[in-house]
């Protein structure tokens, strides 16, 4: 969880920070996303905001997480696999995830579970048999820190 944690804050959302990373059946990492618009189209240029038309709603361009995960992949085949995601699926990343092959879904915070988009991704994954769960691992903070490197000059 906490590599799809560190990936989330790759996005450049500035209200909702998704990440996911996929993990096969030996645990290594296969894949991992962070929510963010799509190869070659500027962050700069495309709405970021939830306002009403196609000038200003960011759902309409952002690539969720799981998407990228699933896209980015570093494996042939993610049949069995788990993914790690920050925030609960919305119902097209939850039909990726089940037409992928992974077989479990990890989630750090259902906050929309009221929307219809998860009750719709919570009916699908039921009816596919993909397992789902809230993590249940410890929330310690994730500290990064680089030691001063040598510059250019130094090399």
């Amino acid at each position: 969880m906490a590599v799809a944690k560190l990936s989330s804050l790759r996005s450049k959302d500035p209200n909702t920070q998704v990440g996911a990373c996929i993990v096969n059946k030996a645990k290594r990492i296969v894949g991992t996303g962070y929510n963010g618009m799509p190869n070659n189209c500027g962050n700069d240029e495309l709405p970021w905001g939830k306002g009403e038309g196609c000038h200003k709603n960011k759902k309409l361009y952002v690539c969720h997480a799981e998407l990228n995960a699933i896209m980015n992949k570093y494996s042939a085949d993610l049949t069995g696999c788990k993914i790690f995601v920050t925030l609960f699926p919305c119902n097209h990343c939850t039909q990726m995830i089940i037409q992928s092959g992974i077989h479990k879904v990890v989630y750090l915070s259902d906050e929309k579970k009221e929307k219809e988009e998860v009750i719709v991704s919570k009916r699908l994954l039921k009816m596919a048999g993909v397992k789902y769960r809230a993590y249940r691992g410890k929330m310690d903070p994730i500290k990064i820190e680089f030691a001063p490197g040598p510059t250019d000059c130094q090399r």
